[in-house]
């Protein structure tokens, strides 16, 4: 019979007639060769085909994030709700919490330390200042943990992952947006009047909200990578707490204090927004800014020497409020853009064990 009906190879028969097919190229493997003679990998280049888990370009993933926008808002807006359902006082807390760390700060700051020397209001600048402080705080905090604590979330579904970081901060968004509403009534208790000003607050808001989603993402890959961060942070912020003038006024510290010291402390990217702040809604800390007035060189050295209010506005400012704004607009736009990049050049390594 020769060969005929010899099982040459698996599924095959050939007859004695038939011989080896060597027409394949080395280095294919058997299956990776249609019967055009096209590879799948020619052919998923012809369709356009990539794989799944490879990084897409910037701009491509941008837009995804942006499609991804109504995911992003409804899992903040759950995330947000479902956040304190089991606690008594439900979402109260979100305004229970500053306000109770303004009331230590007054009494340790305000009263024992004298910090309010210099600040003709200070229970509005104060509470001010923490308000502002803690939405930065908070974003970049669970921003430092935000990929851990998703993981299974990660690894079950297929979406941008800069859509978690981002969801988080517009969780702490929303909190700060109904904090404003308890800051509002004490300012307003406290003798502000309520002027055109306040409408500045709405630039000023978006701007902090911008640079905390790009911390957020810087904070949200470096944490992703290292667990410890997220023990870190807490404390890191703590220390920046005492340098952004939250609780006493930069420009009333000691006249002997270097003037780039003083530049340095103001420029910082949390002080920035609380300054900006402040200045839309305190209608004293506009008055009593320095160089609200013509320089007065007496008059500044009453202010530096017995630190009343009303005579800061006739010494030279360390940065003027244009100055401050364009601060604000580039802390906001430079850390959003770096955040997005950064985070985004390690999109295929997130989830991984």
């Amino acid at each position: 019979m020769g060969d005929r009906g010899r099982l040459t190879a698996p599924g095959s028969l050939l007859d004695g007639s038939a011989s080896p097919d060597h027409s394949a190229s080395p280095g294919r493997e058997p299956g990776h060769e249609l019967a055009s003679g096209q590879s799948l990998a020619e052919m998923a280049a012809q369709y356009g085909l990539r794989p799944s888990s490879a990084r897409p370009g910037l701009v491509r993933y941008l837009r995804t994030v942006w499609e991804r926008r109504h995911f992003i808002l409804a899992y903040a807006t759950a995330r947000n709700v479902s956040m304190y359902t089991e606690a008594r006082l439900g979402q109260l807390w979100q305004v229970l919490t500053p306000l109770l760390n303004s009331a230590v700060y007054y009494l340790i700051f305000g009263v024992l330390f004298k910090a309010n020397r210099g600040i003709e209001n200070y229970t509005a600048y104060l509470v001010t200042g923490v308000f502002i402080f803690s939405f930065t705080e908070r974003s970049i905090v669970v921003g430092s943990g935000v990929m851990r604590a998703n993981i299974a979330l990660i690894r079950a579904l297929h979406f941008p992952r800069a859509c978690l970081p981002l969801a988080y901060v517009l969780v702490e968004f929303q909190q700060l947006l109904l904090s404003m509403l308890v800051l509002f009534a004490i300012v307003l208790g406290t003798g502000e009047p309520l002027t055109l000003y306040w409408f500045l607050l709405v630039p000023a808001l978006v701007l902090q909200a911008m640079f905390n989603m790009g911390a957020a993402l810087i904070l949200a890959r470096v944490g992703a990578g290292a667990q410890d961060v997220s023990q870190l942070v807490p404390f890191l912020l703590r220390v920046w707490r005492y340098f952004c003038g939250v609780m006493y006024s930069i420009e009333a510290l000691p006249a002997a204090l270097p003037l780039w010291a003083k530049d340095l402390l103001t420029i910082n990217p949390a002080a920035v927004y609380i300054s900006l702040t402040r200045f839309a809604i305190m209608t004293t800390q506009r008055a009593n800014a320095a160089g609200a007035q013509p320089y007065d060189a007496g008059k500044c050295a009453i202010f530096n020497a017995r630190k009343i209010p009303a005579f800061q506005a006739y010494c030279h400012p360390a940065i003027n409020i244009g100055e401050l704004w364009l601060a604000g607009i580039g802390w906001a736009l430079i850390t959003l853009a770096i955040g997005v990049v950064y985070f985004w050049q390690a999109e295929t390594r997130y989830g991984r064990g």
